[in-house]
C-alpha cells in the first residue's frame, strides 16, 4: 500500500517536490496535488512575457498533462482545499470531497498585497501575481491605454515591461529613491531607470500613491504631494503576503509564515511546508531557487533520508527588453571591500563586494548589469565561500578570464 502523499497548492515549488519525491523513490506515494487555479501549472516567471505574448499560454506549462498522467499523480486543479483536520489526517475540497493523507505538504505560495487606497476597489485596478491577472490586464489594454504600475520592485518591473510591450503607456510609480533598491545599489539602479525611459516606460522615484481617482472606474493616480497621473488602468505590484490562513487555521504555529525546521517540518507531526509560506529561521524566501532547493531537502525527508536546508543565498535575475540584471548576496556590502568596473560605452556595470573571512578573502555579494552571464559562477562563488585569493586580479572579469590565468 502506497504512503498517501497531499499537497496543497500547484504551483512551482509544488511541482518541484513531486518531481524530487519521485526521483528518490518512485513507487512509495500516491501523490495527490490540489491546485487553486484552473489550469495546469505553469512557470509564474514567465508572466510578464505572456502579458507582452512573447510566449503562449502553453509555452509556460511546467509540465504536459501527460507527465502528469505518466508518473500517476493525481492532479486536481481548479479545485480549492477548504480545511483541513490535522488530527484526522484528511483535507475537505470546496466541491466537498474528503482526502485522507500520511503525510500532508502545504505549498501555497503568496498572495499579492494591495494597497489600503482610497479608489482600491475601482474597476482597473489590478495586481500581477496569476494568470488570472494577467487576463484581466490583457482585457484593458485598448488604443492609447495608459498604466501606471505602484512598486519599482522585480514583480513590478516585469509588468510593466509586459504592459510596455503590449503598446500601453506605462508610469512605474515608487516610493523610494531607486528602483530595485533589495537587490540593486545606486548606480545599477541608475542605469536601469534610464533604460527604461530609453524604452519609453516613464519612472517616477519617491513618489508615495496617496488615492485612486474615478467616479465609476480609474481615471488617475493622486500622491501625496498634490500631483496626480492621468491613468485608465493601476497595477499594484507592492509585493506579496505567505497564503498562511489554511495553515493556521489547522492549528499550524505561524508567524510570517508557517515555521518549519530544517527538514522542512511544520509544528505537526506527517505536516509539511515549503516555498513562499514557509519561514525558515526568521526568513520566507519569495524566490524559486530557495523553493527548489527546500523541494529537494523535503523530499529526502519524506523518503527517510537526512537531510537539512540551512538556508539560501538569495539572487536576482532581470531580463525585460535587453536589459539584463543579476544580483547576489550581500551587494551593498557595507564596511566590505568592493571590485568595481564599469563600460561606459556598452551600458555595462559590476559591483563584487569581498569580506575577510577565517580562511582568507571571499566573495560575499555582487551586482552585474547589461551583461549577466557570469552571474551564475559569481553566486556559486558566494555560496561555496570559498577563498578567492588567487582569483582576486581577474576576478571582476568572469571565469573565462581566471581559469586561463590560473592554467
Amino acid at each position: 500500500m502506497r504512503e498517501r502523499l497531499v499537497i496543497i497548492g500547484g504551483g512551482m515549488a509544488a511541482t518541484r517536490l513531486v518531481e524530487e519525491v519521485i526521483a528518490c523513490a518512485p513507487h512509495r506515494f500516491a501523490i495527490t496535488v490540489i491546485g487553486a487555479e484552473a489550469r495546469l501549472p505553469y512557470n509564474r516567471v514567465l508572466l510578464s512575457s505572456l502579458l507582452a505574448q512573447d510566449v503562449s499560454e502553453a509555452d509556460i506549462d511546467l509540465k504536459p498533462a501527460a507527465w502528469w498522467r505518466a508518473q500517476g499523480v493525481d492532479l486536481r486543479f481548479g479545485a480549492r482545499v477548504t480545511g483541513v483536520d490535522a488530527q484526522g489526517s484528511s483535507v475537505t475540497l470546496d466541491d466537498g470531497s474528503v482526502l485522507a493523507w500520511d503525510k500532508l505538504v502545504f505549498a501555497t505560495g503568496s498572495n499579492a498585497v494591495r494597497l489600503p487606497l482610497p479608489g482600491a476597489n475601482l474597476p482597473g485596478v489590478l495586481t500581477f501575481r496569476d494568470c488570472a491577472d494577467v487576463e484581466q490586464m490583457r482585457a484593458a489594454i485598448k488604443p492609447g491605454a495608459r498604466a501606471a504600475v505602484i512598486g519599482g520592485g522585480l514583480l513590478g518591473l516585469e509588468a510593466a515591461y509586459g504592459l510596455a510591450k503590449a503598446g500601453v503607456d506605462v508610469t512605474v510609480v515608487h516610493v523610494m529613491d531607486r528602483l530595485m533598491e533589495r537587490q540593486l545599489d545606486a548606480t545599477a539602479a541608475g542605469l536601469l531607470k534610464q533604460d527604461l525611459e530609453r524604452r519609453g516606460v516613464h519612472v517616477m522615484l519617491d513618489a508615495k500613491s496617496a488615492a485612486i481617482l474615478g467616479a465609476e472606474k480609474v481615471e488617475a493616480l493622486a500622491f501625496s504631494d498634490g500631483q496626480n497621473i492621468c491613468v485608465d488602468m493601476v497595477v499594484m505590484a507592492v509585493g506579496v503576503a505567505p497564503n498562511i490562513q489554511l495553515a493556521a487555521a489547522a492549528g499550524l504555529a505561524t508567524k510570517r509564515g508557517v515555521l518549519v525546521d530544517d527538514a522542512m517540518r511544520s509544528s505537526i507531526e506527517n505536516i509539511f511546508a515549503l516555498g513562499e509560506c514557509a519561514e525558515h529561521r526568521g526568513l520566507v524566501y519569495g524566490l524559486v531557487q530557495p523553493a527548489y532547493e527546500q523541494a529537494r531537502v523535503l523530499a529526502q525527508a519524506l523518503c527517510d533520508h537526512d537531510a537539512a536546508f540551512e538556508g539560501a543565498v538569495t539572487a536576482t535575475n532581470l531580463k525585460v527588453s535587453g536589459i539584463g540584471v543579476f544580483s547576489a548576496g550581500d551587494y551593498l556590502g557595507e564596511g566590505a571591500q568592493a571590485l568595481v568596473w564599469r563600460d561606459h560605452g556598452l551600458r555595462r556595470y559590476r559591483k563584487l563586494v569581498l569580506r575577510e573571512g577565517a580562511q582568507g578573502t571571499v566573495l560575499v555579494g555582487c551586482v552585474l548589469y547589461g551583461e549577466t552571464s557570469d552571474g551564475l559562477w559569481y553566486l556559486d562563488l558566494i555560496t561555496s565561500a570559498q577563498p578567492i585569493d588567487h582569483l582576486r586580479n581577474d576576478l571582476i572579469f568572469g571565469p573565462a578570464l581566471c581559469a586561463r590565468e590560473a592554467a
